[in-house]
């Protein structure tokens, strides 16, 4: 036990400072570049915070394991849209600019609602992955103008020195290891106290899923809350959520050279869920440019009571 509580320790530890020097050098690549912070956290910040889902979603596909792709995907949004950047929108409701957030905030709708309909024959094919890939290209493409768009219009760039570039991408590279390892140690460890504790296996494993796959927005969005850089916690949810969706779903498709099956449950309610849960947080948001607290703390309802059914459905 005293092994574990260590190892819990270290990697909250990992965590917080990991977080730190992510986030300070985001906030740096928005100054530097005059790109949005929003679009930094919907681009660099997303990506890295999910580049070990795709490492983990891409070696199961290959090794045929691809039963709880869709689930686990669909997971993942909820809890990003429906608990962490409902905390963010709950502590420090922000002011959005439309011109940046409504073609991502449509397009994460569009993707979520594309899965459902696209998954409606009970598997997602490869063809029908192509749409999603699509929905993706858009996204990807949506960033380059919106970089390109702030460009032209920056007045003065910094100056940036290479001691200075060194080091902050030292502090992200650094940074992302340290939330990527430390959320790990935290998840396993932690699960193993539990375990040690009494608590039921299966409530552990439908917790620790949830955590373990959303941890890193959760530090990053914690982070930003404490650092008054909300604009990057938001734009990183939607920028992972449509990686989720449109990217890592499709990549697990084709190099399974065949369909992911797709459970009833995520059908009848795990993905109409995620869509509720996501116009919600999005549709006011692109209608007023700004986000409310109501919004957050309907969201964060919805997503506890969607919990609860999903852990009286365990039992």
């Amino acid at each position: 036990m005293a092994w574990l509580v260590i190892g819990f320790i270290i990697g909250v530890i990992l965590i917080v400072k990991g977080g730190d020097f992510f986030l300070d050098a985001a906030v740096w690549m928005a100054e530097v570049s005059g790109i949005p912070k929003f679009v930094i956290g919907a681009t660099v910040v997303s990506l890295a915070t999910t580049l070990p889902e795709i490492f983990v979603s891409s070696l199961a596909a290959a090794q045929g394991k691809v039963d709880m792709a869709i689930g686990n995907a669909v997971g993942s949004v909820t809890v990003n849209t429906g608990l962490i950047m409902a905390i963010g929108i709950l502590f420090m409701p922000m002011i959005v600019k439309r011109k940046d957030f409504m073609p991502k905030g449509i397009l994460l709708i569009v993707a979520i609602a594309s899965l459902w309909i696209l998954s409606f024959s009970g598997k997602l094919t490869v063809v029908k992955s192509l749409v999603l890939l699509a929905i993706f290209a858009c996204f990807i493409y949506e960033n380059l103008r919106s970089s390109k768009r702030a460009e032209l219009h920056a007045l003065e760039r910094k100056t940036i020195t290479k001691r200075e570039a060194g080091i902050n991408i030292f502090k992200f590279i650094v940074g992302t290891a340290g939330i990527v390892i430390g959320s790990n140690l935290l998840v396993n460890n932690g699960s193993d106290i539990a375990l040690q504790i009494g608590i039921p296996e299966k409530i552990i494993g439908l917790t620790a899923i949830a955590i373990g796959t959303s941890l890193p927005e959760l530090v990053t969005a914690i982070t930003a809350i404490v650092k008054k850089e909300s604009s990057i916690s938001v734009g990183n949810i939607v920028g992972a959520n449509i990686i989720d969706t449109a990217l890592i779903l499709p990549i697990c498709t084709i190099i399974s050279k065949g369909s992911i099956p797709v459970e009833a449950q995520a059908l009848k309610v795990d993905l109409p869920v995620c869509l509720l849960i996501a116009c919600i947080a999005v549709i006011p948001a692109i209608l007023k440019e700004k986000f409310y607290k109501w919004q957050g703390i309907l969201c964060i309802g919805i997503y506890v009571a969607y919990l609860s059914y999903l852990c009286i459905g365990v039992k």
